[in-house]
């Protein structure tokens, strides 16, 4: 192959590097208004009263908006208010919006609002709103709309409930000999994405929609747009340019509605939102928290026979999207590792904390970090290598999932070759711990990976191909360009399809809905893997037009044709032939008579096999493949004040096939550092009535520039056979099991169990000092 496999450099790099690449905010015009919201200063409250008088008498205020008589939403469950009414449930939850010819006009105004508060019992953590006793998030959680796939339990703080029952587990724990078991726990945190969330909203005379959003998930907007508010799908259009980062956090729908209903306030007019750091922080979706305990039993020689596993997912005020983050941990609960008998429960929990978004891995990182402790934990118990451990259980073809799919070579990959080459990458073998001096300790700590994309059993991916009269092509699909590279690995996967020059096709980044075909959510590692499909079938149908046109003009069959190096031409006799601008348009003969016409290509792909889930057993099939991984982390420990530097970090990725080199080793690179952070500093800070302390990037500090480690990356190649040249998904795999590595590091350095994150030094001290006492 001459494309595949090669670091192309993306189509939109130049523009990002000099300026010219436009995003949401960058959107301006005259007769725009400016939107402010006002956030609640407390977790949970009762609104007593909203006044509005002082607000209303600004100049330039056109409108304010309060929460009442709007719909609720919410993808799995309808329980939240797009502005607050009656009471808030989380520190930072919009209860007034004002809307007013200038920002700072805008905030003027909103200053000005003064609102009655009356202080509710907060729900701190999971573990709390489970409890028979918990304040209530949601006193009428049995009256709200959900999707079939939701399991809420009314009268509690359970918003959904999710079981995964395999075997025999009572077979399991006497066929044991050693066991562990242990809790975990971590509260949100931000995605800090380089970019803040931005909305722009506007009604025309006619009734059409127009909203520009910086999502990842734009043709998801029309259609909740469509549903909440009763509008004709049709008359919703978004508009979405390239998007400055969202790794889960922008697949949400929140601003979209806001927008929305101040545009309809002010008659239609074009206003916009646009989240200032703090505001993106704790207003918008967050990263969700997690409580856990997991035990897990094996034979004295290690093998694995039973898990008991219960997750607990800190969703926040609402279950938007943690109702399926939970599921999704529910799937792959076990990690990489193939287990019998299986007992699992994952709830999607309410507590008064910010509310959840998808976070980059949906969920697996952090059920990684609670089964990867574990596993640890086990191998010392055994006294053995934890990679030898995990090597012997690393889940293998012919074996089932937790969800009970059997797996073989294409749909699982190979664990255990990922685990020999990270162990030769990271010199695993010169041994665990090395000491440097008195005080420095350098350890090396160990994870695995895997992960599925637990989606919509029908979601879709649609590309059009356009030609021009030069004979280049014009690439179309709904992904949106979030800084992963995928609208170039598409033109890659269409260049060598067509065996022409990438340099001649040319990629649409904009999305407009209107007019672009649908990709269903830019998630889940699953672009390339849906919309490449669509593009080689796309690709065929074009070849067939082409090889149609000139078998007319060469008077051949077009089975006799060769479509390459944008000619069309003779099997046996390259020299007779047709360039693409020749036929591309249409072709004239030399009297003028002319047939075809431009030549516009179509393809298609819908997943296929998936299932849902069994309600009381789990099992189903959530997804197409699993890609798997192994990971290292290298860390220098100081014995005496238990401050550390993480040294190197390493990863082997079972990639299918690598399809840009450069742009698969960028991606996991900086989903590794992402996964260090949330590790070992990233968390929001919560006092007694469940405010965050540290809404802004000068108190919550995620990696800066100096302060990396050295990455080494490098990849299995395990074709999966149903995805564009063997390709899996790469783009999440990266931060998996980085906060695990780092855990298991960091525990055997300090001689103590870390079992929370972030893993600070100050928590390393309290969890020794706490111990040794």
């Amino acid at each position: 192959m001459k494309i595949i496999g090669k670091s192309v450099i993306r189509k939109e790099a130049l523009d990002k590097v000099t300026g010219v690449a436009e995003y949401t905010a960058d959107y301006q015009s005259p007769d725009m208004l400016h939107a402010k919201m006002i956030t609640s200063p407390y977790a949970h409250a009762k609104i007593k009263s909203i006044q509005t008088k002082e607000a209303r008498e600004v100049p330039g205020v056109r409108a304010i908006l309060l929460g009442k008589n709007n719909p609720l939403t919410g993808e799995e469950i309808r329980d939240r208010p797009p502005i607050a009414f009656d009471k808030v449930r989380y520190h930072g939850e919009v209860v007034a919006v004002v809307v007013a010819d200038q920002p700072v006009l805008a905030k003027r105004a909103a200053d000005l609002i003064k609102i009655d508060y009356e202080l509710l019992p907060v729900v701190h953590s999971p573990t709390q709103a489970i409890k028979p006793d918990a304040p209530l998030v949601h006193e009428r959680l049995g009256e709200y709309q959900r999707s079939k796939s939701s399991y809420p339990v009314p009268g509690t703080n359970i918003a959904s409930h999710y079981k995964i029952r395999k075997g025999n587990i009572e077979k399991g724990w006497r066929e044991s000999e050693v066991s562990v078991e242990e809790s975990f726990s971590f509260t949100p945190s931000d995605h800090a994405a380089m970019e803040t969330r931005c909305v722009i909203a506007e009604i025309h005379p006619h009734g059409n929609i127009v909203i520009w959003s910086s999502s990842q998930a734009p043709f998801m907007i029309k259609r909740l747009m469509s549903m909440y508010f009763n509008i004709d799908v049709g008359k919703v259009i978004v508009k979405t340019p390239l998007v400055g980062g969202g790794y889960g956090g922008k697949a949400a729908v929140q601003l979209e509605m806001i927008a929305y209903l101040a545009s309809k306030a002010v008659r239609g007019k074009k206003v916009k939102i646009m989240n200032m750091r703090e505001e993106d922080m704790i207003t918008s979706p967050c990263h969700i928290g997690l409580d856990a305990k997991v035990k897990l039993g094996c034979t004295k020689d290690g093998m694995l026979k039973a898990a008991k596993i219960t997750y607990l997912f800190d969703s926040g005020a609402y279950a938007d999207k943690g109702a399926s983050l939970s599921r999704a941990a529910a799937v792959d609960c076990t990690g990489p590792y193939h287990i019998e008998n299986l007992w699992c429960d994952s709830l999607c929990m309410y507590t008064n904390h910010p509310y959840a978004s998808p976070y980059r891995g949906y969920s697996h990182a952090e059920l990684l970090f609670a089964i990867e402790r574990t596993m640890d934990l086990l191998a010392q118990k055994l006294n053995i290598d934890p990679f030898e451990l995990r090597y012997k259980n690393a889940i293998l073809p012919g074996q089932t999932t937790p969800t009970q799919v059997l797996l073989n070579k294409s749909n699982l990959g190979d664990l255990r070759a990922c685990i020999e080459r990270v162990k030769e990458l990271s010199n695993w073998n010169e041994g665990q711990v090395i000491e440097v001096n008195e005080r420095i300790v350098r350890v090396k700590g160990a994870s695995c990976v895997w992960k599925t994309s637990t989606i919509d059993t029908d979601a879709s991916s649609g590309v059009i191909l356009t030609f021009n009269e030069d004979g280049s092509i014009n690439l179309m699909s709904g992904v949106v360009e979030i800084g992963t590279g995928t609208k170039t690995i598409l033109a890659q996967i269409l260049a060598e399809h067509l065996k022409m020059d990438v340099d001649k096709i040319y990629v649409k980044m904009k999305v407009d809905t209107q007019s672009t075909p649908e990709h269903w959510k830019t998630v889940a590692s699953r672009g390339t893997f849906m919309a490449g499909r669509a593009v080689l079938r796309a690709a065929d149908d074009v070849i067939r037009q082409l090889k149609d046109i000139a078998s007319c003009v060469l008077r051949v069959s077009p089975d006799d044709l060769i479509v390459a190096n944008s000619r069309v031409f003779l099997k046996d006799d390259p020299n007779i032939g047709l360039g693409f601008e020749e036929i591309a348009y249409g072709y004239t003969y030399p009297n003028g008579n002319a047939i075809g016409g431009q030549i516009i290509g179509r393809g298609h792909y819908i997943l296929r096999h998936l299932t849902t889930l069994d309600k009381e057993t789990g099992a189903g099939k959530p997804g197409p493949e699993w890609t798997v991984g192994a990971q290292v982390v290298e860390v220098e420990f100081d014995r005496r004040d238990y401050t550390y530097r993480i040294v190197k970090a390493t990863s082997v990725i079972d990639a299918g096939k690598v399809l840009n080199e450069k742009a698969a080793r960028g991606q996991i690179t900086g989903a590794m550092s992402m996964g260090l952070a949330f590790g070992g500093r990233e968390s929001f800070q919560f006092d007694e009535l469940g405010r965050v302390q540290n809404p802004q990037l000068r108190t919550y500090r995620p990696i800066h520039y100096g302060e990396q480690p050295e990455y080494v990356v490098d990849f299995v190649e395990t074709p999966q056979l149903d995805a564009p040249y063997g390709s899996r998904g790469l783009g999440e795999h990266g931060i998996l099991g980085m906060p695990a590595a780092l855990g298991n590091s960091l525990s055997l350095a300090a001689g103590v169990p870390l079992n929370q994150l972030p893993l600070v030094p100050e928590l390393i001290w309290r969890s020794k000092e706490g111990r040794e006492r």
